[in-house]
């Protein structure tokens, strides 16, 4: 197996070949900008690894691993106009550098290069891999629906939440590493761990998303800090402040969410007491710490090398203590 960084290096390469000028410039220009974005590459990075994990050659998943990322980056256009966000990983959004038809536009043509790409497998594979493909997107946009249901509802149960980034964002780790483990030709059991292994790990990379929305640094994190408190999200850090406030901390943090007037500083600032004073940001930290134990847990369970065990065990530990 290659180090994660030549995995990285050679994924960004086939991307850069993907993402070249074409006609329309203005359909494809906004494509090729926010797929050469600096992001993680964290879903295609783990398919590249699930597929020499179960001993067969990374560069046959590639456009798998490249259909994953183009799918992703179409979801952030679309969230960031459904957001009204204005930075995308430190620079500007689509909708915002060019409009908001060119994001819905550029946004739909990338949903379809996506499926396209799955179109380079053959018989069981390409079946096996469309289906799962066709499941995962439309449960991505299932979560992207009840956040926005979430956003004017004050009876928001934490299930529902934990649910909500399920579908929002694990299930897409799950698919990715389940796509590795397809082209791989891995058996039934071991496909269905590894998806598992992904989706306990999306979990806890959406908590430690969500906490670092409200406590990260806004140079490193790339994204407006306090974003998910000015929109009234209810992230797992609000929902445990509910649960572990008094009286008073309970009505000032309804009161702080459903003031839509209030200064975006001080709203934040305010949250983020309640929070601590709480014990819901060190609530969130150890349920960060949990779901990545349990994506641990089934690790074990997989029919892989001790070693590949390592590495991606490795892989999820720099995860759970990202900054970013």
């Amino acid at each position: 197996m290659l180090t994660i960084e030549k995995y990285q290096k050679a994924f960004v390469n086939y991307l850069n070949e993907f993402a070249t000028p074409k006609a329309p410039n203005s359909l494809y220009e906004p494509i090729e900008y926010i797929l050469g974005l600096d992001g993680k590459r964290l879903r295609p990075l783990l398919t590249l690894m699930t597929t020499e994990m179960f001993n067969d050659n990374y560069e046959k998943s590639l456009d798998a691993a490249l259909a994953i990322e183009v799918f992703h980056n179409f979801s952030l256009i679309h969230d960031d106009i459904m957001d009204d966000a204005p930075l995308r990983r430190g620079q500007q959004t689509v909708h915002e550098k060019w409009d908001l038809n060119t994001g819905i536009l550029s946004g739909d043509a990338m949903l379809i290069l996506a499926y396209q790409l799955f179109e380079n497998y053959e018989g069981d594979t390409f079946k096996a891999l469309a289906k799962l493909f066709s499941k995962t997107a439309l449960e991505v946009c299932e979560g992207q629906q009840y956040d926005i249901d979430f956003e004017t509802r004050n009876d928001v149960t934490i299930p529902e939440y934990l649910k909500m980034i399920e579908y929002k964002t694990a299930v897409l780790v799950g698919a990715a590493m389940k796509m590795g483990a397809i082209v791989a030709k891995a058996s039934i059991e071991d496909q269905n761990k590894i998806y598992d292994f992904g989706k306990n790990l999306g979990i806890a990379f959406q908590l430690q998303d969500d906490y670092l929305d409200a406590y990260g640094n806004p140079e490193s994190f790339g994204k407006q800090v306090g974003g998910d408190i000015i929109e009234n999200k209810k992230t797992y850090l609000y929902l445990k402040a509910l649960e572990l406030s008094d009286t008073n901390q309970n009505q000032e943090l309804v009161k702080l969410y459903n003031d839509c007037n209030s200064n975006n500083e001080d709203k934040i600032a305010k949250t983020k007491q309640i929070f601590d004073v709480t014990g819901a940001s060190m609530a969130t930290k150890q349920i960060i710490a949990k779901y990545t134990e349990n994506a641990f847990k089934l690790l074990d369970t997989i029919s892989i090398s001790s070693e590949k065990k390592a590495l991606l065990k490795q892989f999820g530990i720099a995860l759970m203590n990202r900054k970013v």
